[in-house]
């Protein structure tokens, strides 16, 4: 029932943790409007060059942030080791536009990458394959320079050269597979080969020949061939997982009919880089909601926090990771190693199902908690063993026959009634842990 479309790297771990922090930092901490402030503004080098000139992130503490997310229940995290702008965050011999040029002067990914596995967490790198800063990468419909007079575009982009740029990806991307020990997953981001016809007719977008994948693919394999991929080098069908963006699927994630492992990537807020007046931000309850909901569909939840100037996570996202550690210290167990129900399980009342295949155990969490002081659940009664509620493991009785007031329908004499208190537990979304016989 659970297998999944088969891939090349090791997803075992993978399926098991469920839970991720995405980290996007970079120079755009500084301006503070939006990891895409350049595309947004169509800044140009010599204007962005102000943030490099003052990045100078003096209370970056590594130790401090994989605390942060080890008590939030994470279990692997994934850094923008490139983003879009261009800017290293490791000391590349492949550029000068690095983060030990800049005023702070000190690599930040090697100490991030040694605090965060010492806690035990897996090890992911982000990098981009757009980079809007290097000379050669030609202009396009997403390139803050897109705006230019098309003669002058056309002008600039004779002088630029897309094989000397795949160059460059290419030995970025071995420094990085091969400097920092074990890497767990290698997330791209992100191919276009359409472009945008109807703005920028006179634009080609940017796929799998421009990225050279093909030979990347093969050089990631060699060097780590374990390490998950992402589906964003324009391989059709070379990649380990698919990475639903902002959105959640309905249901299990699928390719040419197939399960797929498959993770949602997330942000607290309507930004990824650090913004510091948007305010969008996500509840606790809606955030512990969308781990659980992607958990019961088989998937992955990777969750975004953008560092400010300075190297802190914003109060806000600190906020929030403690809320889902509260909830996750008494509640992980319907988390790891969990996965999507039995179809024979309907869920009740819109709450949420989650599964653990190896325990048997069925896991109801409440995120609508009921009026009435029962839970009615449906299909094979037999099977329900024994509840208890997770976050004390007292006991949460059955009653195999219609619990009063929860309806009167023929049905009601073979569906299982939970007996909950009628006043909330003091827990964000209480869960039952329901053990299945064998």
């Amino acid at each position: 029932m659970y297998d999944v479309y088969k891939t090349a790297g090791d997803t075992s771990w993978f399926v098991k943790d469920r839970f991720g922090m995405f980290i996007h930092w970079g120079l755009y901490a500084l301006p503070a409007r939006h990891e895409w402030v350049r595309n947004i503004e169509k800044i140009n080098n010599e204007d962005y060059q102000k943030y490099f000139d003052h990045f100078d992130p003096d209370l970056y503490n590594p130790e401090l942030w994989a605390d942060l997310a080890w008590n939030a229940g994470m279990k692997y995290f994934v850094i923008t080791t490139k983003h879009h702008e261009g800017f290293c965050l490791w000391d590349s011999k492949w550029t000068d536009y690095k983060v030990t040029n800049t005023p702070y002067g000190k690599d930040v990914l090697t100490p991030m990458v040694n605090a965060f596995r010492g806690h035990g967490m897996k090890v992911g790198f982000y990098h981009s394959l757009i980079d809007w800063h290097h000379e050669d990468f030609t202009i396009d419909n997403i390139h803050p320079l897109r705006d230019l007079p098309k003669e002058e575009v056309m002008k600039l982009n004779a002088k630029r050269d897309m094989a000397k740029y795949r160059e460059y990806l290419h030995n970025q991307v071995k420094e990085l597979l091969t400097g920092f020990g074990k890497i767990d997953i290698m997330w791209f981001d992100f191919s276009y080969p359409d472009g945008d016809k109807k703005l920028y007719p006179y634009f080609e977008g940017k796929g799998h020949k421009d990225w050279g994948s093909e030979k990347l693919y093969k050089m990631i394999r060699e060097y780590q061939p374990d390490v998950i991929l992402d589906d964003r080098l324009d391989l059709d069908g070379s990649w380990d997982i698919k990475t639903p963006e902002q959105y959640q699927p309905e249901e299990w994630v699928r390719y040419k009919g197939q399960r797929v492992v498959w993770e949602a990537c997330q942000t607290f807020s309507g930004s990824w880089g650090y913004h510091r007046d948007e305010s969008s931000w996500k509840s606790s309850k809606q955030l512990i909601t969308m781990l659980i909901d992607t958990v019961s569909k088989g998937g992955n939840l990777l969750l975004n926090v953008g560092p400010t100037g300075r190297g802190e996570f914003d109060y806000r996202a600190v906020d929030r990771l403690k809320a889902i550690g509260d909830w996750m210290r008494y509640n992980n167990q319907s988390i790891y190693g969990c996965t999507q129900a039995p179809e024979e399980f309907k869920t009740p009342n819109g709450n949420i199902f989650t599964y653990n295949p190896e325990k048997k155990r069925l896991y109801l969490h409440l995120v609508n908690y009921p009026l009435i002081g029962a839970v009615r659940i449906s299909g094979c009664p037999e099977k329900i063993e024994y509840a208890q509620f997770m976050h004390d493991h007292s006991e949460v009785l059955i009653n195999k026959q219609a619990f009063f007031g929860a309806g009167s329908d023929e049905k009601d004499a073979t569906d299982t009634f939970l007996s909950v208190p009628i006043v909330k537990p003091n827990v964000e979304v209480p869960v039952v842990e329901i053990f299945l016989k064998d």
